[in-house]
């Protein structure tokens, strides 16, 4: 099952499958297209669809919440799990929250307020459905279809998603997007040195993407090795010059080696990249 039906997301989201296939239809998000032309949204849909019934409740103009919603598209995180997220909104304002993080904060009165985690515990009976379908039919899956699965069952079940990552290894040793979740998932559970191992093959498989390099850093950091993640974050920023989050770790190793005026230097850059955006 790649993505879920309107059906599915009628149901997780109390709406009837007409409002579902309505705001399809007016551009509030752009789901994919199953076999046979049928809308499959994504777990992002989800979180953008349940953003919109909010702030349509709200009685915020069309226009407005696409708006809204474009916002709120480019601010949710690549690469991280969603269900750590709170979003709230003040008029056609988006505000999202992980953790300490915060971005693009506005002030008053807050019109709508939801943990995606509470979305993710509803999805999870669904995500387990997907993986007994893709068992059943692996025979018929490539390492394509196996990546995307992962990508739908990362919040809802990571164990889950682990799996359909190694299997789509399993498929093609190379894919790059596969190695790069796995070892986020995996540096998520603890095992840092096995997130490392697969940060490293999909570099030296010829990923130089940002991502890899970024996240190598991390490991390297939670493993003790400074000094390695400096230089990881200083690639990830020559791969991917607005990875903010790479400026920000560099600097703070570097305030935290004594060499303040280099720290300040990527800070500086971290607040540009973050107020640009």
């Amino acid at each position: 099952m790649k993505g879920y039906s309107a059906r599915d997301v009628a149901k997780l989201l109390d709406l009837s499958v007409g409002q579902v296939r309505a705001y399809a239809r007016a551009g509030f998000l752009e789901p994919a297209r199953g076999s046979r032309g049928e809308y499959r949204f994504s777990f992002q849909d989800l979180v953008l669809l349940r953003t919109a019934k909010g702030l349509v409740a709200a009685r915020i103009p069309p226009r407005q919440v696409r708006r809204a919603l474009r916002t709120l598209k480019r601010q949710l995180p690549a690469g991280r799990p969603l269900s750590a997220l709170q979003i709230t909104a003040a008029g056609d304002r988006i505000v999202v929250r992980q953790g300490d993080t915060l971005w693009n904060p506005e002030s008053g009165q807050i019109q709508l307020n939801f943990d995606v985690s509470e979305l993710a515990e509803k999805v999870a009976p669904h995500a387990r459905r997907a993986v007994e379908q893709a068992r059943e039919s692996e025979e018929e899956l490539d390492a394509e279809d196996w990546y995307s699965l992962g990508v739908e069952l990362e919040t809802a079940a990571p164990n889950h998603a682990r799996e359909a990552y190694r299997r789509a290894l399993e498929l093609d040793p190379t894919d790059a997007a596969s190695r790069i979740n796995l070892g986020r998932l995996l540096h998520e559970a603890g095992h840092l040195q096995a997130a490392e191992s697969h940060y490293r093959i999909a570099l030296a498989h010829g990923s130089s993407n940002g991502t890899a390099l970024f996240n190598l850093g991390v490991s390297l950091e939670d493993l003790g090795r400074s000094r390695e993640a400096m230089q990881a974050y200083r690639d990830a920023i020559a791969a991917s010059p607005d990875l903010a989050d790479a400026y920000y770790n560099l600097a703070r190793l570097l305030e935290q080696d004594g060499d303040s005026e280099a720290a300040l230097r990527y800070l500086k850059t971290y607040r540009k990249l973050t107020r640009d955006h």
